[in-house]
């Protein structure tokens, strides 16, 4: 299982700014190894409660609040990421832990049984919340991420563009999904991900982008054919 506490600044720009700015970082930070000349894709399909109170936690800016999700990078996988981030003022936890491609399917059918064939306690206790407060599918969000790392304080900064998501299919595997655009093709996301503290010349960039920290959340905007509130 993997774990990681950080501190997150997202901001929402043009792409022209997004190829700027990156340019800039690749003289600076590293690229992920996954990146390719546009970067690389991201599907996650996020659940929710009966109720989706967590996209109503979400909307109405509770303080303490989570997100539980299946990730993969490339729908020919034959596994996926298991992914939670929890959230407490400034602070975002993300644990994280790999399933096979066959256990994930169940989970997307509401069958979370397998996840108790799993050692680690997080895979546990997903299942207690998920099965407890009736957790199920609700929407896939797709994107194409390029990403700059530096080791020093685990700092990310990711720019996220081509934002598509359905409500209509919950199968992350499938190769043809109908998926429609939830930001303009114009904007992107680009986010700031560190623990502790920034680097000068981070802070420095944040600054040159020029607009206000927003709270820019995918699957709140992935939700808008069932819910008219976007953030």
């Amino acid at each position: 299982m993997n774990q990681v506490l950080r501190q997150e600044k997202k901001f929402l720009i043009n792409i022209a700014d997004a190829k700027f700015f990156a340019h800039r970082l690749s003289g600076i930070m590293r690229e992920d190894s996954h990146n390719g000349a546009d970067g690389y894709m991201i599907r996650s399909l996020y659940f929710d409660t009966k109720g989706d109170s967590d996209y109503f936690e979400k909307v109405a800016g509770v303080e303490v609040r989570k997100k539980i999700r299946l990730r993969i990078y490339d729908p020919k996988a034959d596994f996926a990421m298991l992914e939670m981030k929890q959230k407490q003022g400034e602070q975002q936890l993300k644990r994280s832990l790999r399933l096979t491609k066959d256990d994930a399917l169940k989970m997307i059918d509401g069958n979370y049984t397998p996840l108790l064939s799993y050692r680690e306690k997080f895979a546990a206790e997903c299942f207690g919340i998920m099965n407890a407060r009736l957790y199920r599918p609700r929407t896939i969000v797709e994107y194409n991420r390029k990403a700059f790392i530096l080791d020093m304080n685990s700092t990310r900064v990711t720019f996220d563009s081509r934002i598509v998501a359905t409500e209509t299919s919950f199968d992350i595997f499938d190769e043809k999904l109908n998926m429609f655009p939830v930001l303009d093709l114009y904007d992107a996301v680009m986010e700031v991900k560190y623990n502790g503290f920034l680097m000068s010349y981070v802070k420095q960039l944040i600054n040159d982008v020029n607009k206000s920290e927003l709270s820019v959340s995918k699957y709140i905007l992935a939700r808008h054919s069932s819910y008219s509130t976007h953030i």
